[in-house]
């Protein structure tokens, strides 16, 4: 019983931790742009080689 005295009270501030986080990228704007990268590396910038 002393152990889960100890063990409920973490496990509250570990979930509530993870929401804080969760809220402050969602209001930093951390999931604005998901498709982004994605889409990055299909995008070709080296330059073709010239014919000889």
């Amino acid at each position: 019983m002393n152990g889960l005295a100890l063990l409920i009270p973490i496990a509250l501030l570990l979930g509530m931790a993870g929401l804080v986080a969760f809220f402050w990228c969602l209001r930093s704007g951390q999931f604005e742009d998901l498709d982004g990268a994605a889409m990055r590396i299909l995008i070709d910038e080296d330059k073709p080689d010239a014919p000889a």
